[in-house]
């Protein structure tokens, strides 16, 4: 729907990503601080909250990679718990979500189902969760059950794991909640958060310790680009995270994923999409193309150049000249993946192979210069006025409902971005001024509330019986 078909423009929903778990940061940069010290996850939440961000999102890693046998150049070596950052976070602000990546392979719904509630009972209704799935045995090692999931298994089983929790966290009926909010004394007879369930992957029974909190659900998000994922986020989420943050992607994406919800008996404004986004901004145009250049120079070095083409060809390269031409030989496909810890990346590595080789050699490119060419470049370039014109576009045109934005410096990276491009984000109408639309997460992010766990478990149903 067009701004001119609307009375009102869609707002603009806005995360703030603490980058922690990927390429994205520049680690050399003299301005790039500590990834694990407070100090840094409380400036870019006090940033995101000033510039009135619906929420701050922690991505997480349960294992380091590794590539060669060494941990990868890129990753962080440190990484709190997802869960006792956000709650330290939350006592740091007063509006901003809180919203953490949680595997729901590794984990048990019972201990997620009740961290989750207790961060939405402490933050007053702004607890969120991005489900994400893994059948990666390494990272599995790390655990008792040895982690290892079958591919096919692993949107069913977080299917169950979120419907699970769901239930629990509704197990305190609304009447039952007559505790005494000071000492936590039952003040009624009776047996509060009696629960059962009985399915493919779990059966457990209690009692659930957290009442109700005011979202009832903490908000659901799923990070995911496949079918699967899709399909998960349609029958089971209430956001998705998504790589297309290109206008013409977005919109292909952003279709495609609404059009699954009416089988499951849900609106199109029931899912938000989300794409992760990166920004630089200048004075004018070319100076922030310049900078973005400097940027990816940066992100990308001779060493990380080399690290990234071996997870195509799946061989050690560390031989090779990272100023020089990319290998004459097509990648393994056989063997065992080099990296440990994260899936291929591309399901036909020799065919992305030679699609690199035509273009290195057309534009005459190094391989440190190809893996900059191809790896990624910033989704939002240019003036603060081309920075906010371009994500007004994109969410009033369906290409998303919002972005969170990731950006390249810690802790300080999010300043320019809420000085310059909210006020005018502001001005359009599509960014709200003050925290007024209520006061939880679910509030701001115009979900309503919470669907019943029996509804969207019997929606699911019908559409597989179906």
């Amino acid at each position: 729907m067009s701004r001119s078909e609307q009375a009102r423009p869609k707002q603009v929903i806005l995360g703030a990503h603490f980058p922690g778990v990927n390429n994205h940061t520049v680690w050399s940069d003299p301005a790039a601080g500590s990834q694990i010290e407070f100090s840094s996850f409380a400036h870019l939440a006090q940033t995101a909250e000033a510039g009135k961000f619906d929420f701050f999102f922690l991505a997480e890693g349960l294992r380091l990679r590794e590539q060669g046998g060494k941990i990868h150049d890129l990753d962080v070596v440190g990484r709190p718990n997802t869960i006792g950052v956000l709650a330290a976070v939350g006592g740091v602000t007063d509006y901003l979500g809180l919203a953490g990546t949680i595997q729901a392979t590794y984990n048990e719904p019972y201990e997620i189902a009740r961290q989750f509630a207790t961060l939405d009972q402490l933050s007053g209704g702004r607890a969120a969760w991005n489900v994400v799935t893994s059948p990666d045995a390494f990272t599995g090692e790390n655990f008792r059950r040895g982690g290892y999931l079958e591919r096919g298994d692993r949107y069913v089983r977080a299917a169950e794991f979120v419907q699970t929790a769901r239930e629990l966290w509704e197990s305190w009926a609304p009447d039952e909640i007559a505790a005494d909010q000071a000492s936590g004394r039952f003040l009624r007879d009776g047996n509060p958060g009696q629960f059962s369930h009985d399915g493919e992957f779990f059966s457990i029974a209690g009692n659930f310790t957290v009442p109700r909190t005011p979202q009832v659900h903490p908000v659901i998000l799923q990070a995911g680009d496949s079918d699967g994922g899709r399909e998960f986020a349609a029958h089971s989420a209430d956001g998705i995270f998504t790589r297309h943050s290109t206008y013409d992607a977005g919109r292909a994406f952003f279709a495609d994923v609404k059009s699954r919800l009416a089988r499951y008996g849900r609106s199109p404004d029931s899912l938000k999409v989300l794409p992760g986004a990166s920004f630089v901004l200048g004075d004018t145009d070319a100076e922030a193309q310049e900078y973005a250049r400097h940027v990816r120079r940066q992100q990308v070095s001779p060493q990380t150049a080399i690290l990234l083409l071996e997870q195509v060809w799946n061989t050690d390269l560390s031989g090779l000249d990272p100023e020089g031409p990319l290998p004459p030989f097509d990648p393994d496909v056989e063997s065992t993946l080099i990296i440990q810890g994260r899936t291929r990346l591309h399901d036909d590595p020799v065919a992305v192979a030679r699609k690199w080789r035509a273009i290195a050699e057309e534009k005459k490119l190094s391989v440190r210069d190809l893996i900059i060419e191809v790896t990624g470049r910033q989704s939002f370039t240019g003036t603060p006025s081309a920075v906010a014109e371009a994500i007004d576009k994109s969410v009033q045109d369906d290409a998303c409902d919002g972005f969170i934005l990731v950006p390249h410096l810690i802790p300080a990276g999010l300043d320019e971005f809420v000085a310059k491009v909210v006020p005018l984000l502001q001005e359009r109408g599509v960014l709200r001024a003050e925290y007024e639309e209520g006061t939880t997460l679910r509030d701001r992010l115009g979900l309503g509330p919470a669907r019943p766990a029996a509804a969207w478990a019997a929606a699911r149903k019908e559409t597989l019986d179906a």
